[in-house]
């Protein structure tokens, strides 16, 4: 272990020196509480076999709430010019700090308006675009926005109050070309114009076919030729539903049920979207289905057992990224939540058969983020290309 804390940082300094075609990293918003001097964000170098060596903090400059919607995104990871950016949210402090990723330093700060400052108790979700960054505020129910500037730098351009159809607040969010996808905690999801910055409604708001019942939805993902939205959410089973936004417009989703392990707490397309990744936040376990972006029709494929040390080191899983922004995607990382003694990045490995596949955690998993971490968002770079 102390060999491998050596060579993380020796590959920092390099990453530091070079014009940031070998860097591959991964990186989590620690979300730090109050109690805890500021929150971090952790760099881990991937190496060529997908293992992770680190982490090595970075210094948000302010506070999260260990905790929150699971659906939501608190960190991302942005190429903008030069600039490899990391944007990390604080849900305590109600802003987002911009890093640079190549000399890990703190850019600055960035706050929305006066009317977005209620405390986040659910925490601050991230979403961009080509050259904005939307920060959803769980506590006022605002989506603010954000120019991005030289320097991993963010400039305040103005917010909107949003909320769900039985007034619910906006949870998880994506974004695609012109059009941004929002889910509420009322059940309820709708779709946004952004063609000019602010978020203009599609007036399409609609329940989840499903939130009456066992669904209510929470993250969202959309393909790259930004034809399907994808939801996942809360359910004693394992759900994720579809709906066809081709037309400009949310259309009414279809529900397919991915088997008994419990949640859907987020959802990731592979970067070759053959897969569709799901972590089951409460049961401790991800599933990996099968997925055709020609039709938007999502089938079983496999499920892991639940992770080691489920509900005696940890006791949710976070949102998954992959190793790689190719293909099936590589290893698939995981966060593995505890508020109390330090979260864990776990680590799958995938294996496809002609009748199906296979999700196993990897020999050498997991690994042991910072003491005070509470880790539900983590990001990879390079970035899935969509």
């Amino acid at each position: 272990m102390q060999k491998l804390a050596v060579l993380a940082a020796l590959g920092i300094a390099a990453w530091a020196a070079d014009t940031g075609a070998r860097m591959h990293f991964l990186v989590a918003n620690d979300d730090t509480a109050a109690a805890f001097p500021p929150s971090t964000v952790s760099f881990y170098n991937v190496g060529a076999d997908g293992r992770l060596a680190g982490p090595s903090a970075v210094s948000t400059g302010a506070n999260g709430i260990a905790g929150g919607y699971f659906g939501i995104a608190r960190l991302l990871v942005a190429a903008d010019g030069q600039d490899i950016c990391v944007y990390a949210s604080n849900a305590q402090s109600e802003n987002i700090a911009g890093i640079d990723a190549r000399t890990r330093k703190l850019m600055g700060l960035f706050r929305g308006s006066l009317s977005d400052g209620k405390l986040d108790r659910n925490g601050i979700g991230l979403a961009v675009s080509r050259d904005h960054v939307y920060a959803i505020f769980s506590g006022s129910g605002n989506i603010g926005v954000f120019r991005i500037q030289p320097g991993c730098r963010l400039q305040f351009t103005g917010d909107v109050q949003v909320q769900g159809l039985s007034g619910g607040t906006a949870e998880g969010s994506a974004i695609h070309g012109n059009m941004m996808v929002v889910t509420y905690g009322d059940g309820s999801f709708e779709s946004f114009d952004i063609s000019a910055a602010l978020p203009v409604s599609h007036g399409d708001a609609q329940y989840s076919p499903g939130s009456r019942d066992d669904f209510t939805p929470g993250a969202v993902d959309i393909t790259r030729d930004g034809h399907y939205a994808i939801f996942g959410g809360g359910s004693t089973a394992s759900a994720v539903q579809v709906s066809d936004i081709s037309s400009g417009k949310l259309t009414a989703a279809k529900m397919f049920n991915l088997g008994t392990a419990w949640n859907s707490g987020s959802v990731r397309l592979s970067p070759d979207e053959r897969f569709l990744y799901v972590s089951n936040s409460s049961g401790g376990r991800v599933t990996a289905a099968f997925f055709d972006k020609m039709t938007g029709e999502v089938r079983q494929g496999c499920t892991s057992e639940p992770l080691e040390g489920f509900y005696t080191r940890f006791i949710y899983v976070g949102g998954v990224a992959t190793e790689l922004d190719a293909g099936t995607g590589g290893l698939l990382y995981v966060p593995e939540y505890s508020a109390e003694s330090g979260s864990f990045v776990g680590m799958l490995r995938l294996t496809v058969t002609s009748i199906g596949c296979t999700l196993t955690e990897a020999d050498d998993s997991p690994v042991a983020a910072s003491p005070a971490s509470a880790l539900l968002s983590i990001g990879v770079y390079p970035p899935r290309p969509f």
